[in-house]
């Protein structure tokens, strides 16, 4: 069995469709499962890789800035560029936490599966009454063009 990474909505998707993360991945599997659930796994699968990021792009900045760090180490244009990626981390990290509560909002409930709707086939069986009118003599005839 692989390692689940954790994320920050690990207990919000164990509340809404009730089952640890490592039974939900195998439920996802199944040829039965929800496509709610699936998405939903995909988009956390997402999170818990940027929040991965976020979390190193953090631990990078915290030993550069180490009190007890030398400081002739110490570089702004590497810390510019740790903090360009915190932000795109962040960003995306926000994102898939925004896609993935919003699908939970929206999706039915889990004990709710997809059924086959069936409908009568209805037929009009109405007759017209007969027509009062005459229709005009040249009804659908073409006009003759001329000079």
């Amino acid at each position: 069995m692989r390692r689940v990474k954790a994320s920050t909505m690990d207990g919000v998707l164990q509340k809404v469709f009730g089952n640890p993360i490592p039974e939900l991945y195998e439920a996802a599997v199944g040829h039965d499962a929800s496509p709610a659930l699936a998405r939903a796994l995909e988009l956390r699968s997402f999170l818990a890789l940027t929040e991965e990021q976020v979390a190193r792009v953090r631990d990078r900045v915290h030993a550069d800035m180490d009190p007890d760090r030398d400081m002739g180490e110490l570089s702004a244009d590497k810390l510019r560029f740790d903090a360009q990626w915190l932000e795109a981390a962040l960003d995306a990290r926000d994102g898939y936490r925004a896609a993935l509560g919003e699908l939970l909002c929206t999706m039915p409930p889990p004990d709710q599966r997809a059924r086959p709707v069936r409908t009568a086939q209805l037929r009009a069986t109405a007759t017209l009454p007969p027509s009062t009118a005459p229709a005009p003599q040249r009804a659908g005839a073409a006009r003759a063009r001329r000079p």
